[in-house]
């Protein structure tokens, strides 16, 4: 039965020493990770390093070690690490070296500002290589939770009623240490060390409405400003035809915040967002304009607006400011969560053709419904009719359905593949570095399929 089973040999020595180009097939993931990295502009990287001590780990293959880590699901500094012990293809990648988990962490900590610009650089190196040519583009957002638990968010209603209750129990232990002397203080009651936890949260308190007040004071003003446009473009209606404008009057908005407003201790700068499935959760709105022929994301930004609406202006902007190399968009694919009048307006604008959902559709058209033409458009019509008949028309109707098999599996992906569901940083800057650092693998490992 010996020469049933392959030896299994753990202590023969190597005759020749062992090659690192002979670790991975050809082809391999890793292997395309650091043939791009090494393409890259990495200057204002690498003159930021003073020379000074020890020899530091070469920039550009902790880039490739982050990049491969986050396109294959690895996005733990110490998971990075020990990455670099057990895997072959992390081992290719570090050079047979092992950077430790603070030298990781530190480095992406660090230099996650400097890696803007290398995402559009990743983008020129798909047009060189025939793989990308801007034209339709699909938009979309999702919700990642933050490095933070809702239930260390402090609301508006709850924060009133505790400083009322902390308030209330300061001068009942000021009372009892004035009476100290004359009665007897019950067993175990530290009366300063009390006192000073409860100046300790009352500070904290003071500073959490300090800043639910500045938010409230930005979005009545924000508010303000849209209801006074309201106001104003029903005077100028009513001015033009003569008549007294139809609909109820614009409500002004209230100052000062609500009961619900709230701030999360853990990261102050996440915002409480509805999530798919239901319910909320402390969370940042990730933004990505997608490529239809590619699947490649060429625009992305994160922001802490739990609504899509005042997304696609910013998304224009990363879209337009792109090389002209790479073309240009001709037209934009949305959902309705980003439909509004001015939107459609910004799309024109940049000379870009809207495709936006005025509402959601309803499933199982009948067939007549499906391949109806609408009725002509009417002359003088404003650009949303516009947008509106142009949705409506067979084409029209074609050019939208490729939105949902876009930039959703895109979405869907980074999620439940990968199983990138929250950020590791915290604090917003920090956060958007990591989204461009997530879209930047997204975009190597869909550039490696497309390449193949």
């Amino acid at each position: 039965m010996s020469d049933t089973f392959r030896p299994v040999d753990r202590d023969t020595l190597f005759l020749l020493p062992p090659s690192m180009d002979d670790w991975l097939p050809e082809g391999h993931l890793a292997r395309f990770v650091v043939e791009i990295v090494g393409q890259l502009d990495l200057t204002t990287i690498k003159s930021s390093y003073t020379g000074r001590g020890s020899k530091a780990h070469h920039p550009e293959m902790l880039l490739a070690l982050l990049f491969y880590g986050y396109a294959t699901g690895v996005f733990s500094s110490r998971k990075l690490e020990q990455a670099t012990y057990d895997s072959v293809a992390f081992r290719y990648i570090a050079a047979n070296d092992h950077p430790d988990h603070d030298t990781i962490a530190t480095f992406r900590k660090r230099f996650l500002p400097l890696l803007t610009p290398l995402f559009v650089q990743i983008l020129l190196i798909a047009q060189q290589m025939g793989c990308l040519k801007l034209g339709k583009v699909s938009l979309d957002g999702t919700k990642i939770k933050a490095n933070a638990s809702k239930h260390r968010s402090l609301s508006w209603k709850y924060a009133c009623k505790l400083e009322k209750q902390l308030k209330a129990e300061v001068e009942d232990l000021l009372r009892q240490a004035e009476e100290a002397d004359r009665s007897e203080k019950p067993d175990g009651l530290d009366i300063p060390a009390e006192l000073a936890r409860r100046e300790e949260r009352l500070s904290a308190i003071a500073t959490a409405k300090t800043e639910i007040e500045r938010r409230a004071a930005e979005r009545h003003a924000e508010e303000q400003a849209e209801y006074e446009k309201k106001l104003a473009k029903r005077k100028t209606k009513e001015q033009e035809t003569g008549k007294k404008a139809r609909g109820k009057h614009p409500k002004p908005p209230e100052p000062g915040p609500k009961d619900k407003d709230q701030v999360n201790f853990t990261d102050d700068e996440s915002r409480i967002m509805p999530i798919s499935g239901g319910g909320f959760d402390q969370c940042y709105n990730a933004q990505a304009s997608v490529d239809v022929e590619t699947m490649l994301i060429v625009g992305q930004h994160l922001s802490q607006n739990p609504n899509d609406k005042q997304e696609l202006n910013l998304a224009l902007e990363s879209l337009t400011a792109l090389p002209e190399e790479l073309g240009s968009v001709g037209s934009l694919l949305a959902d309705a969560g980003y439909f509004s009048e001015a939107n459609v307006e910004s799309c024109l604008k940049e000379e870009i053709l809207p495709f936006i959902s005025v509402s959601r559709d309803g499933h199982n058209q009948s067939l007549k419904e499906r391949f109806a033409e609408p009725a002509p458009l009417p002359e003088g019509a404003d650009t949303v009719t516009q947008m509106k008949h142009r949705l409506k028309t067979q084409a029209g109707r074609a050019i939208y359905a490729r939105r949902k098999c876009t930039v959703e599996p895109v979405f869907g992906i980074i999620k439940a593949v990968l199983g990138f569901r929250q950020f590791l940083l915290r604090g917003v800057e920090s956060v958007r570095g990591e989204w461009n650092l997530v879209c930047i693998a997204w975009n190597l490992k869909r550039l490696h399929v497309l390449a193949a």
